[in-house]
């Protein structure tokens, strides 16, 4: 049976590094029969395909167009499928005083345009602190007011979210990170949305650390961690917090929020409520939560209020 894996992407999170990273291993990936299809090409089919079937179950027929339209080789294992919008638009992130409130019903459509596949999901989520935020300065809101639609940022969860999405379809699989941990866990993201053999080689595994550090420590780390290709992840992961200790770019690890209102103590309480979210969906049956921790929270960006308010 073939696996499906959709990268939902998620608003203000990935911006198509993933699928880009992937689709420039694609020979390397295809020998293990694993296929990225062009996202401009899947993209418009998906669409129009879920708009028409409405969630119910494909046909036999077409499944077979689908597969005809966006497969690069006439087998394949595995096929990735990656787009941001796969849940919504950027203006229906909020509604009804949730993150993704269509979430449930889209990821069974989306689970249901290949019937005859094994469908998995993958996703990042982000810290409410810094994401609204972001999705909003991302978008033409009248105001942030507005751009909240009345809901209580405080309110807002991912374990919700991820709940209802397992509610909905308990049979599909997913696998989550935190979109801040992404650098020093890159390469096991790939790895794992990619479905690829363990210890195969990746071009840009690396390239999430080089904006972080300074030339000198990106070139320190990239030669560390060539000369130990077996390296286990764990201590992969300690490799990274000492070398992003040592060489981090001033105010790479801070995000400052510039908002009315947005204030240290309510930075706090939602990076509270963001970690308890995290620890919750990670005891979830059926979500696979990659993650650096206990080490991520030191060398993750940390949010801060504007000096200015």
């Amino acid at each position: 049976m073939m696996n499906i894996v959709y990268h939902l992407g998620l608003h203000c999170t990935d911006e198509h590094r993933l699928e880009t990273c992937l689709r420039q291993n694609a020979p390397a990936l295809a020998a293990q029969g694993i296929v990225i299809p062009d996202p401009k090409v899947c993209g418009p089919i998906l669409r129009n395909v879920v708009n028409a079937m409405q969630g119910a179950p494909s046909s036999p027929q077409t499944e077979e167009t689908i597969l005809d339209a966006v497969m690069i080789q006439d087998e394949a294992a595995r096929l990735v499928f990656s787009n941001e919008a796969f849940l919504c638009v950027r203006a229906h992130v909020l509604g009804r005083g949730r993150l993704y409130p269509n979430a449930g019903g889209k990821v069974s459509a989306l689970a249901n345009l290949l019937p005859s596949c094994a469908a998995e999901m993958a996703f990042a989520i982000r810290n409410p602190a810094t994401f609204l935020p972001a999705l909003y300065q991302s978008g033409r809101w009248e105001s942030f007011e507005a751009f909240l639609s009345g809901a209580d940022p405080l309110a807002l969860s991912w374990a919700e979210m991820v709940g209802r999405i397992r509610a909905e379809r308990p049979d599909v699989p997913l696998t989550v990170w935190c979109d801040e941990d992404t650098p020093l866990i890159w390469p096991e993201v790939l790895r794992a949305v990619a479905g690829a053999a363990p210890g195969t080689a990746l071009a840009g595994e690396g390239a999430r650390l080089a904006g972080l550090m300074s030339p000198e420590g990106a070139a320190r780390l990239a030669d560390y961690l060539a000369a130990r290709p077996a390296m286990p992840p764990a201590q992969r992961h300690r490799a990274v917090a000492a070398f992003l200790d040592k060489y981090a770019l001033e105010g790479a690890l801070e995000m400052e929020l510039d908002l009315p209102g947005w204030t240290g103590a309510l930075i706090e309480d939602l990076s509270r409520r963001y970690d308890a979210d995290v620890e919750e969906i990670a005891a979830m049956e059926g979500v696979r939560l990659i993650t650096p921790w206990p080490l991520a929270p030191a060398a993750r960006p940390q949010p801060m209020p504007s000096a200015a308010l």
